[in-house]
């Protein structure tokens, strides 16, 4: 048995009868867990973008509001298939989609909360699917995410924007220039929006790798400010690979169910293609991830190596200070001797302990004790390498 279904069986129920509706929801694990706190609700009457009904690829109606996009489909008209494109609603409103187009409550919870990671869900007939959107702010120099919310049913596709999720209109555009992809049903457009996402990625990849490129520059370079850069783009890239990695899981399930659910062999082709440019993207997330691991390694080893040759200089310049010192300190040394002598027998008195005041040899023998003080001062200081 499948989890959803587990879960569908299991837990309606007893949600149901939880708590009435009019009171006020508690907030869920994932918005608990992220800083960035509620988002503001919008009024009902901004939150459909676009509410179309076609049939075999052709737009046929555009109706005033959803609940006239299921009356039609009430009809069960062949070929015919609502699509309606919403940007963040708020409870109450997805609430009564849910219950006009029979979706799950569980479903409907995560679409209104967002902050979900990328899964694919059943729920009966209906798929529920969850996309992370990501767009590179040139100026910034950032990358900023969004959420995209699909619900596809037998005859209508639900679309949902969280954030600063990537308008759908090219995605809209494009179909309706191909009826004849448009006119495969619900699973087409569900193609495309995966499509649309996943090519979404590509200029998010440039950007990274041109902040890579200028991060190692930064580092060779010797710029002090580079680790805190590498820091932030280290973020970005782990959040990348959030949104992308369980992508990879999804396409797999997706493309499971290709024989159970009856996919058409062209969908199931291009459903491949989008699967393998989600692993190329994954894959060069991973290695940027990795390169940024090698890149603070080597900046710590580049940053450890200024370092040690700082404190090398210092000490050598300690040492080269230290001989000048020991140098001059010798000198001073060896003219202070004399300079002693000198004071002594300079004196303005006659000592009665000093006969050589009054000897005939008493100068020379003060000039020769100078030069014999000197010498052996220079001799000891020249043994010791200080001059």
């Amino acid at each position: 048995m499948m989890m959803s279904d587990w879960r569908s069986r299991v837990l309606r129920p007893v949600r149901r009868n939880a708590a009435p509706a009019s009171r006020r929801r508690e907030p869920s694990p994932e918005e608990s867990m992220d800083p960035r706190g509620h988002r503001p609700a919008h009024p009902a009457e901004g939150q459909v973008v676009d509410a179309a009904l076609y049939r075999d690829g052709k737009r046929i109606d555009t109706p005033a509001t959803p609940d006239r996009v299921r009356a039609r489909l009430r009809r069960r008209e062949p070929g015919t298939m609502g699509w309606l494109g919403l940007f963040q609603p708020d409870e109450a409103h997805l609430s009564a989609l849910g219950r006009e187009f029979g979706l799950h409550e569980l479903a409907i919870e995560d679409a209104v909360v967002a902050h979900q990671r990328p899964k694919l869900e059943r729920y009966g007939d209906t798929l529920f699917v969850v996309l992370r959107a990501a767009r590179y702010d040139d100026a910034a120099e950032q990358v900023e995410f969004g959420e995209i919310h699909l619900f596809t049913g037998p005859d209508f596709v639900l679309t949902v924007r969280h954030g600063n999720a990537p308008p759908l209109h090219p995605v809209r555009e494009r179909m309706e220039a191909d009826p004849g992809l448009l006119a495969r049903g619900p699973e087409a457009v569900l193609y495309a929006v995966l499509d649309h996402v996943v090519d979404g990625y590509a200029p998010v990849i440039a950007g990274l790798q041109n902040d890579i490129d200028e991060i190692e520059t930064q580092v060779f370079g010797g710029d002090p400010g580079v680790s805190r850069r590498i820091y932030e783009l280290s973020r970005e890239v782990i959040e990348f690979q959030r949104a992308t990695r369980p992508l990879l899981a999804m396409l797999d399930g997706l493309t499971a169910g290709f024989a159970k659910y009856g996919t058409e062999e062209e969908l199931q082709r291009y459903l491949r293609d989008v699967a393998d440019h989600a692993t190329t993207v994954a894959e060069r997330v991973d290695g940027f991830r990795q390169m940024l691991a090698d890149i603070l390694t080597v900046n710590a080893t580049l940053v450890s190596q200024a370092q040690n040759e700082e404190i090398k200089h210092m000490t050598e310049a300690s040492l080269a200070q230290n001989e000048e010192i020991k140098k001059i300190s010798s000198w001073a040394a060896i003219l202070f001797a004399p300079t002693l002598i000198g004071t002594v027998y300079g004196m303005n008195f006659e000592a009665p302990g000093m006969p050589e005041l009054r000897w005939a040899y008493g100068y020379p023998f003060a000039l020769g004790l100078m030069m014999l003080t000197c010498l052996s001062l220079y001799a000891i200081f020249k043994r010791r390498n200080w001059l």
